[in-house]
């Protein structure tokens, strides 16, 4: 804690130091710290947490963090911020939802609770994970600094071990949402820059030797006959780890490895998941005190030239994109809205989703695992990151590869996408390789994609990325910004792609209800008939292997101005009510029954 004496003198110096902020950027809450969730008990810590918004970073400079708790008869000096009395927010939330002062803020804000704590066990270790937090997030135990996090949609875990004292702890989180031109994504996007912990935040407690890593998975060679597992294990020699999967009559142990990291093949022949059966196995690992569970599908998804193979078998894509967004809860998702997005998925005849341009909540792929949803799954690398920043690529790498390390046991999550519509440029190129390479290094059962560029001009993909990645996502608006459907049946001859082609975005925003216009651009007419086109002109497009209309639901957005949009994107099938739908969602519908009755009709065939 900060000695009061020493209150004035910081005070005055917090004044004059513009790097104030330097031993508080250490990035060291990141993928290397993640501790794997399956089967674990912990505390919820959500609820009422204290809470100030902190525009000029006075937190930071004066070191609230090291108040000591007093009542306000006790205290001796003025103070700016009491972050153990005043307003109060709930966690999980987004600042901008809870009060109109706060809708466009951007900047730091102050998270308070207590912490209840009984005697720490000398056999045991402890953890605090933060499920998400919006953007930059520094967390102080006991005036103590513990680290910090980038990346506003991907988890982080924080040791407490020894750092807990029996009875009453403070615990704080400040929270930054600033958009910089070095941060992923930067300052332009177009997709509303909530702020906040809006996932949970929960404390757990292991064994001294942890499970920290788990990964499952059906070897892709064709064989359909052996699983890999892997595991990692963090902490004193606890003596082997254990796999079982009784379903498969599996029990066995794995063999030592250096530096607690081990992996094996074992023979089996599950049946294997797809969006028709959604088989799941029961799955446990033991390594001495510590056990984990899961419920992990088995399936391989290939290309092999212009296909796209689920189990050896064509596929194709019937789907659409999403974002996280609600009109009341802003960026906040449970269990009932997730379950009514697929839903609609379900009645729009879709077999996939592309979840865009971030992690979304785990829980929308446990779901898509159970109900047998295909996901893309992707980091915001979105627009003009700075590509040739190794500060940048530090961040979008560490959110991949915390993406995969959460989300790689799930059956459903067949492509991880690298980025959304970038230049092509030389640091581009490189830096989106890497990723595209890390991507295989963490994971080599799953396609790579972005979503790359279009020579207008020449009607011709022309991205140099396209070569390092296995789908080439394509998106394009004609009939909204692009004109000429014809230009679009032109894209695939004059470009010859040698890999599957997704259409990854395309549509027209339909404003419905009273503010909407009756006809031309942003009718509800107007978004059907572009539809009708797009779904005719695809129609004799074979090198298109799958489609994600932009997008399931109307969503809020700080660039989309004028009249008619009123801050929102209107695209959606549904309006921001996830109720209304609109006349193009019937269209889209009826031509995703389509393609699975021809597909079905494919099937009895043969």
């Amino acid at each position: 804690m900060l000695e009061r004496s020493k209150l004035a003198d910081n005070a005055l110096q917090a004044l004059h130091d513009e790097d104030y902020d330097v031993p508080f950027n250490t990035q060291s809450l990141n993928h290397d710290g993640l501790i794997f969730m399956g089967g674990r008990a912990s505390t919820s810590l959500d609820g009422d947490w204290n809470f100030c918004v902190d525009l000029l970073d006075t937190g930071l400079r004066q070191k609230w963090f090291a108040m000591l708790p007093e009542t306000p008869e006790e205290r001796t000096e003025p103070w700016d911020y009491d972050p153990y009395m005043g307003e109060t927010v709930p966690v999980p939330s987004n600042w901008a939802m809870l009060k109109e002062k706060w809708y466009f803020f951007e900047g730091s804000a102050w998270y308070t609770r207590p912490l209840d704590a009984a005697p720490e066990d000398p056999g045991k270790r402890r953890f605090l994970r933060f499920g998400a937090a919006a953007y930059d997030c520094k967390i102080f135990l006991n005036g103590e600094f513990l680290g910090n996090h980038y990346g506003a949609s991907t988890p982080f875990c924080v040791e407490v071990t020894g750092k807990l004292k029996p009875g009453r702890n403070w615990l704080m989180a400040c929270v930054n949402n600033t958009r910089t031109r070095d941060r992923v994504p930067m300052r332009n996007t177009d997709w509303f820059n909530y702020g906040g912990l809006y996932r949970e935040v929960c404390l757990f407690e292991t064994p001294q030797s942890v499970i920290k890593d788990f990964f499952l998975y059906l070897v892709p060679d064709g064989t359909y006959s052996t699983l890999r597992a892997e595991v990692t294990v963090d902490g004193p020699d606890a003596g082997p780890a254990r796999i079982s999967i009784p379903a498969l009559g599996i029990d066995a142990e794995f063999p030592a490895t250096a530096n607690g990291k081990a992996g094996m093949d074992i023979p089996a022949r599950p049946d294997l998941w797809s969006p028709e059966t959604p088989e799941l196995y029961d799955v446990s690992v033991t390594c001495g005190e510590d056990r984990v569970s899961d419920r992990v599908g088995f399936r391989q998804i290939e290309r092999r030239g212009t296909e796209i193979l689920l189990n050896g078998k064509s596929l194709f894509l019937r789907g659409i994109s999403v974002h996280e967004d609600d009109a009341v809860l802003g960026k906040v998702t449970g269990e009932e809205d997730l379950r009514r997005r697929f839903n609609h998925a379900r009645e729009l005849g879709c077999n996939y989703l592309r979840l865009a341009h971030y992690p979304h909540h785990e829980r929308a792929a446990r779901l898509a695992d159970e109900l047998g949803f295909l996901l893309w799954e992707e980091i915001p690398v979105y627009w003009a990151i700075e590509f040739d920043n190794p500060a940048t690529l530090r961040d979008a790498e560490n959110q991949l590869m915390e993406l995969i390390k959460r989300d790689r046991n799930r059956a459903s999550v067949v492509i991880w996408s690298v980025g959304n519509e970038n230049p092509d440029t030389d640091g581009r190129l490189k830096f989106m390789k890497r990723l595209a390479d890390t991507c295989k290094s963490l994971d080599p059962t799953r396609l790579t994609s972005a979503a790359c560029l279009v020579n207008h001009a020449q009607n011709r993909i022309e991205d140099r990325l396209a070569a390092h990645i296995d789908v080439i996502g394509l998106n394009e608006y004609y009939g909204w910004y692009e004109e000429d459907f014809e230009d679009l049946a032109a894209i695939g001859r004059n470009s010859e792609p040698d890999r599957p082609v997704v259409i990854s975005e395309t549509g027209a925003d339909g404003v419905i209800g009273e503010k909407g216009p009756e006809k031309g651009l942003f009718s509800e007419d107007y978004m059907a008939e572009v539809y009708r086109r797009q779904i005719a002109t695809l129609r004799g497009l074979d090198y298109i292997k799958g489609m994600s209309p932009w997008i399931l639901y109307d969503f809020r957005v700080e660039r989309r101005q004028n009249i008619f949009q009123n801050g929102y994107n209107h695209k959606g099938l549904i309006a921001a009510d996830k109720k209304t739908k609109k006349k193009a969602f019937h269209i889209l519908a009826d031509y995703y029954r389509q393609i699975a009755a021809g597909e079905e009709d494919a099937r009895k065939a043969s």
